[in-house]
Order: structure tokens, then sequence, then C-alpha cells
């Protein structure tokens, strides 16, 4: 896996890795990344970026994340089902109807 569009110097941006001498950190990209839902909009709205930079800056931030396992509660999974109403009817499964008029 070769990373070669990342920069690190110490005097520049608190020595946090930038893209090819920019002053955009790859925490920005990742960022960015994450708030466009689509890459071609990003794209188009930051020209100064391409493709194979969003690649390898996610590859990068990847290496950072460790891969453990985290012990959850036997009962999480109640805090994901939804609420019964007092009618017995799920929140979800209620219908809308307009209020009546006084």
């Amino acid at each position: 896996m070769k990373l070669d569009r990342i920069t690190i110097k110490p005097d520049e941006m608190n020595g946090q890795p930038c893209l090819r001498n920019m002053r955009l950190t790859f925490k920005r990209v990742v960022e960015l990344a994450a708030f466009y839902p689509h890459r071609e909009k990003l794209l188009k709205e930051n020209p100064e970026l391409e493709d194979e930079d969003i690649r390898q800056a996610l590859i990068y931030v990847a290496t950072y994340l460790d891969d453990r396992i985290v012990e959850l509660p036997l009962n999480h999974e109640t805090a994901a089902l939804p609420r019964a109403t007092p009618n017995g009817r799920h929140a979800a499964e209620r219908s809308w109807s307009a209020p009546s008029s006084v």
C-alpha cells in the first residue's frame, strides 16, 4: 500500500499529516468525505482534491483504528426496540390524524 500523497512537517499545521504539501490535513479530507454524500460533488466544490487524495486519506486514518471487540451488556438490544403505546401498538404504527375542530 503506497501512501505517496502524505506530507508531515513539524513546522507546518502543527505537524499534522497533510495532503501533497498543501495546508489541508488528512483529518479535514476525511471530514469532507463524511460530509458529502456524493464524491462527485465533493470534488467539484474542492477542485484541489483528487479521488486518490480521498482514498489515501481514508487508508491513512484507518491504520490508526484498532480492531477490537467491545462487550455489550446482555440487554443492549432492548434499547433498539420500539416502545409500545398504551394501546399495544408501536409508535411507528400509529397513524396521524388531523385534530378535530373546536
